[in-house]
C-alpha cells in the first residue's frame, strides 16, 4: 500500500467515526417519551385506596346514606363486578337469611293463621344476576323494556339463603306474601319461574296493576301493605333487597334488607 492510499483510507476512516458521533449526539438531543414506574408498593397503596372507596361507596347504599342514584361509579365497576360474582356477596345474602330465621323461630304466632311475611321478588328470592352480567352489574342505566325481555324468558336464578328462609317460615305457619314491583302482564312467567326456583305454596302474588303504574315502589308497596293489614293480617316479617321494599307506611314488625349495589329504586 502506498503512502498515498494508506492516507486516504485514514481519513475515510476518521470522517466515518465523525458522522457515528454527530448522529449519535443528534439521537440524544431527541425528544423522548415520559416513563414513569411507581414502586410496586405505591401502585398496591392505590389499589387498596380504590378498594377501600369502593366498599364505603358500597356501605353508604346499603346503610341508605345516599342521595338517589341511576348507575355504581365508573371506578368501582370491577369491585361490583367482583363482589357480586364471588363469595362475598353470598356471605353477605346468607347472613341476613340466618337472622331472619332466628327472628322468626323466636315468635310464638297467633292461632288464626294471619301472620304474614312478605318478600320481595328481584333480587330477594330470585337473582337477575346473568341479566346484570350483561349490563355492567350496574354500570348502565337501567332499561326496563331490555329487562323485561330478560323476566319474560323466566330464567331468574335461585337465590339459596332466600329459600332457606322462605322455607323456614313457610314451615313455621307464615301466610306468605309475595310483593313485587313487576307489572300484572308478567304473572304467569313470574310464577312458573319461582316454581322452577323451588318456591311453593305461597298465598298471594301482588304485582302492579294497570291503576299502579307510575307510582313509586315505596308509594306501591306501602299502599299494598296497608291494604293486607286491612284484611286482618300482621306483617310480621318483611325481605327486601330495596329500602323501597321495606320502608313508607304500614310496615313491618320486623325487615330485612338484602344487599344489591347494582341498582336503586325509590
Amino acid at each position: 500500500m502506498t503512502f498515498l492510499t494508506y492516507t486516504m483510507f485514514l481519513c475515510l476512516v476518521c470522517m466515518a467515526f465523525s458522522c457515528q458521533e454527530s448522529m449519535d449526539l443528534e439521537l440524544d438531543l431527541l425528544p423522548r417519551p415520559l416513563i414513569i414506574e411507581y414502586p410496586e408498593t405505591r401502585l398496591k397503596n392505590m389499589t387498596e385506596e380504590l378498594t377501600m372507596q369502593c366498599t364505603s361507596w358500597r356501605v353508604a347504599v346499603e346503610s341508605n346514606n345516599l342521595n338517589p342514584w341511576k348507575t355504581i361509579p365508573m371506578e368501582c365497576a370491577d369491585y361490583i363486578e367482583e363482589y357480586m360474582s364471588g363469595q362475598a356477596y353470598n356471605f353477605d345474602l346468607e347472613t341476613v337469611s340466618k337472622e331472619a330465621r332466628v327472628y322468626a323461630k323466636s315468635l310464638e304466632l297467633g292461632d288464626d293463621g294471619m301472620d304474614v311475611w312478605i318478600f320481595d321478588i328481584d333480587e330477594t328470592l330470585l337473582s337477575n344476576l346473568p341479566y346484570y352480567s350483561d349490563h355492567g352489574f350496574g354500570l348502565e342505566v337501567f332499561d326496563c323494556v331490555q329487562f323485561d325481555r330478560w323476566v319474560v324468558e323466566g330464567e331468574a336464578t335461585v337465590i339459596e339463603s332466600s329459600l332457606k328462609l322462605y322455607e323456614e317460615v313457610s314451615w313455621l305457619g307464615f301466610q306468605i306474601i309475595l310483593l313485587t314491583g313487576r307489572s300484572e302482564d308478567k304473572r304467569n312467567v313470574t310464577v312458573t319461574n319461582l316454581i322452577n326456583a323451588g318456591y311453593q305454596n305461597w298465598d298471594k302474588l301482588i304485582l302492579r296493576g294497570d291503576d299502579d303504574q307510575g307510582k313509586s315502589a315505596i308509594e306501591f308497596k306501602s299502599e299494598k301493605r296497608k291494604e293486607i293489614i286491612e284484611e286482618g293480617y300482621r306483617i310480621i316479617g318483611n325481605s327486601g333487597d330495596q329500602w323501597s321494599d321495606l320502608m313508607g307506611t304500614s310496615v313491618a314488625s320486623r325487615s330485612f334488607k338484602l344487599s344489591n349495589p347494582m341498582y336503586h329504586i325509590p
